[in-house]
């Protein structure tokens, strides 16, 4: 059996020895980019990888790409092959903030024609919650080769610029309420919106205790947000790429399949002042 959603820790848990899988240790912070590589060394699941999200799960910038855009997919490969990972691969995703950077390893090896990927539910925090153990080894992994048959899941700047005027999709925004409005800008120079944009913030997809909610919930939420859309005509955006795909994640959990990434999302939209902004609920 496959996951290609979510994965509990109570089967992850069973499956630590199973040379098919590969768990990878996706910890992150915005202000600080190192802290999750020092959390990683101070303990990680058991047999995980660690990778960086600016230096392995996004590409170079260029000032006008967004604060992380897409990497080469070829050389992505090559960096998940490195550490084990072939078609016939199980990935397991993990964070500790509720999937926000676990989600985007999983939508990036989706893009590359990979489906036997999966999230951790409840990421490091439910597993130590359980009293599950930590390790601080190194793993030691065969090197494999992970093929690459790439998606076209993804919205490009001008499709969207054209959409302010047609009108053919929905595009979601994951960021926070207030950054969408335009209010505690921090992260880029730029505060708004893209004009049209509906705002979902991901965080709405977990409940209290940081899983996600169950598949009829959500389902009921983006079907109400879509308004008759169909979830294929749906674009995810946030702030740079990355929350956006914790709706994405959240939206096949839903069985709604088929929506899009604007991967350099808010962050490129806004370094061309040519382009059209929002700072009010549409």
């Amino acid at each position: 059996m496959s996951y290609s959603t979510l994965v509990s820790s109570t089967i992850l848990a069973d499956r630590l020895n199973d040379p098919g899988w590969r768990v990878f240790d996706c910890r992150h912070q915005l202000a600080d980019p190192e802290a999750g590589a020092r959390a990683y060394t101070l303990g990680h699941l058991p047999g995980a990888s660690f990778l960086h999200l600016d230096r392995d799960l996004s590409g170079e910038r260029n000032g006008s790409n967004g604060r992380h855009p897409l990497p080469n997919p070829l050389r992505l490969a090559a960096r998940l092959g490195e550490a084990g990972v072939s078609q016939e691969t199980q990935v397991v995703a993990y964070d500790d903030s509720g999937g926000m950077i676990a989600g985007r390893l999983w939508w990036l090896l989706r893009w590359l024609g990979h489906d036997r990927v999966a999230v951790l539910d409840g990421g490091i925090d439910r597993w130590l919650a359980e009293g599950r153990r930590l390790s601080t080894e190194q793993p030691e992994v065969l090197a494999a080769v992970l093929r690459v048959a790439r998606r076209d899941s993804v919205a490009s700047t001008q499709e969207v610029l054209a959409d302010i005027h047609e009108g053919r999709f929905c595009l979601i925004d994951a960021r926070s309420p207030d950054r969408f409005r335009g209010e505690n800008e921090t992260l880029d120079p730029v505060a708004g919106h893209i004009p049209g944009a509906r705002n979902r913030f991901f965080r709405d997809n977990l409940d209290a205790d940081g899983c996600f909610r169950p598949a009829a919930e959500l389902r009921r939420e983006f079907l109400a947000l879509l308004a008759g859309i169909d979830a294929r005509q749906a674009v995810m955006s946030c702030g740079s790429g990355v929350t956006a795909c914790h709706n994405l994640l959240a939206m096949e959990i839903a069985g709604l399949h088929g929506a899009r990434l604007y991967a350099g999302s808010w962050s490129e939209w806004c370094s061309d002042p040519s382009r059209p902004l929002a700072c009010q609920t549409p």
